[in-house]
């Protein structure tokens, strides 16, 4: 298992203490974003393992198994402009910003890991000087070419201090699902804090662990996501950084996620009372008590039990089953729950960067949604469950010839 690619790391990513419980430990996976074509389908793909550490120090929850960030990102499929779910949800998000915190007229916004550029495309129509910073190199030439000037790298102490030096400092800093995917989250930090103006602010969005916990939203668990964020071990983590977490919001993207919003040390924003919120709902879920993610383990087990029981007496039944969407997590759902080629035939994805691929390891064939049509699954699992509801009002002719929906997760429903 171990290789040149990857590490273990020994101490707690936010706090540095040593005191760290295995308290899940999932299937070994490729890569969840590992697509393969078809020449290289006799290539042995590398597993790597996905054990989830609690720490016993400051109750973060996180992957002590670093993959080597180029390995997962330099050559990324995934791309948030496809989706018009994400569009409109950026969209709300840079008006919530400018609404916000009124940043300074034609101030730098800048975003780590900004992808194609869409949620700066809208900070540029509000009127602000935007840059993005993204390590994929298709994705970031693509950004700039569209008008959205993206710097292709890693961001940290380095970069923070190139750019401030060109360009001054910056009144928005954002990084979206992107601040679970960093192991030296301190660097980045430190690169934030010496970048923000004096009444600037660094808005976050990350899957939240309350609803990791309260959904059984296990399959988020992958190697890009280092760590499971709550908010009482982040209140500690900015405060050690000379920052402070002033807002700590819920939004419903990915299943549900935290917006964490935060400034230098004493800036000028005052701390909301969704930041004491937070905490006490976590305190009441048990989130800084181990034993409460080893029952979170025994859920999980419990719903891959049920799922594999279903599959299998359906093909027993000689149904034919496929799968819609092959997002990251359908990696880990397909491995830790065991459902591969020989229960699903093909996997249906939008996305025309996955089609005609192949999932990593498993190698079950992406193909486009023609193959509903063309191949007539009885039954179609989806394994892209936060857009289950969009995707179910889409396939009106499956439904109407008889077809049903398997929603995996938070709990399993035919439709």
């Amino acid at each position: 298992m171990g290789s040149g690619n990857h590490h273990r790391r020994d101490t707690c990513r936010l706090c540095g203490g040593k005191r760290l419980s295995l308290v899940v430990q999932l299937a070994p996976t490729p890569p969840a974003n590992a697509f393969v074509a078809a020449a290289e389908l006799t290539v042995a793909q590398e597993r790597f393992p996905l054990d989830v550490f609690f720490c016993e120090d400051c109750a973060h929850v996180q992957l002590l198994d670093v993959v080597d960030p180029r390995v997962l990102f330099e050559h990324y499929v995934y791309v948030s402009g496809t989706s018009p779910v994400f569009v409109k949800h950026f969209e709300d998000y840079a008006a919530f910003v400018m609404d916000r915190f009124k940043p300074v007229a034609g101030g730098l916004v800048l975003d780590i890991g900004s992808n194609d550029g869409t949620l700066l495309s809208f900070f540029q129509k509000a009127g602000m000087t935007v840059l993005g910073v993204d390590p994929a190199q298709e994705i970031a030439a693509a950004a700039t070419a569209g008008g959205v000037e993206t710097i292709c790298g890693f961001f940290g102490a380095d970069m923070a201090a190139e750019i401030a030096a060109g360009r001054g400092k910056a009144q928005v800093i954002t990084a979206n699902n992107v601040f679970a995917h960093i192991d030296d989250l301190s660097g980045v930090v430190d690169g934030v804090r010496s970048m923000l103006a004096p009444g600037g602010v660094f808005v976050f969005e990350v899957s939240y662990l309350v609803d990791v916990v309260r959904d059984t939203l296990f399959d988020t668990i992958y190697h890009e996501h280092l760590d499971y964020h709550s908010v009482k071990p982040l209140i500690r983590f900015f405060a050690a950084k000379g920052m402070e977490l002033v807002e700590a919001i819920r939004v419903g993207s990915h299943g549900g996620s935290l917006r964490g919003i935060a400034q230098l040390k004493g800036g000028p924003h005052r701390v909301g009372v969704s930041v004491a919120d937070a905490v006490a709902e976590e305190e009441r879920m048990g989130l800084d008590k181990a034993d409460t993610f080893r029952a979170f383990s025994r859920d999980i087990d419990t719903l891959g039990a049920g799922l594999r029981d279903l599959l299998g007496r359906l093909k027993a039944e000689g149904k034919r089953i496929a799968g819609f969407g092959a997002p990251a997590k359908a990696t880990t759902l397909m491995y830790h729950f065991g459902i591969g080629p020989e229960l699903v035939d093909f996997i249906i994805d939008d996305s025309p960067l996955k089609q005609g691929l192949y999932t990593p390891g498993m190698h079950v064939p992406v193909l486009s949604s023609a193959a509903i049509t063309e191949k007539k699954p009885d039954y179609l699992v989806i394994l892209a469950w936060n857009f289950a509801r969009p995707i179910i009002d889409r396939n009106v002719a499956f439904r109407q010839a008889g077809g049903k929906f398997i929603i995996p997760i938070p709990k399993i429903e035919v439709v």
